[in-house]
């Protein structure tokens, strides 16, 4: 039986905020939360193109490792070898603040709390969900030591 080229186990995949490359690399495996739920991509998955909310890319890189990256919404693109995600703000779980996570949470509870019109309510609840998304992907990270 032949061996399976390297590109048909990895794919190639690029996440770009508006400040910089957050990452570049071969992988395995990326799981992503899609505005339809969440998505994993495999290498030589079908082409498919989709927003993102936000929350955490978990990544099961070449060698094997898991990474992390926190991203604020954005835009997924997919081709059978390559993986492209466009984020307004994308962080490497070991690079999040943690005490600023912490803040923008107690204050998205307390304005939920205090809102009066609903589309406050709302915004305050959207905050609240990236506060927490990063905390997750902060936590994450330090569980696998990274």
């Amino acid at each position: 039986m032949a061996e399976v080229p390297l590109s048909d186990k990895t794919l190639r995949l690029e996440i770009v905020s508006a400040q910089a490359q957050v990452y570049s690399g071969q992988a395995h495996m990326v799981s992503v939360q899609a505005v339809s739920g969440e998505l994993g991509i495999l290498p030589r998955h079908a082409p498919l193109m989709t927003f993102l909310v936000p929350g955490e890319v978990r990544i099961r890189t070449a060698s094997g490792d898991e990474e992390f990256i926190y991203v604020d919404g954005g835009f997924l693109e997919v081709q059978p070898d390559v993986v492209t995600i466009l984020a307004d703000t994308a962080v490497r779980g070991g690079d999040i603040d943690e005490e600023a996570a912490l803040k923008a949470r107690r204050a998205a509870e307390e304005a939920m709390r205090t809102a009066t019109l609903y589309s406050d309510r709302d915004l305050a609840q959207a905050e609240l969900l990236k506060a927490l998304a990063q905390l997750r992907t902060l936590e994450h990270t330090r569980r696998r030591g990274r």
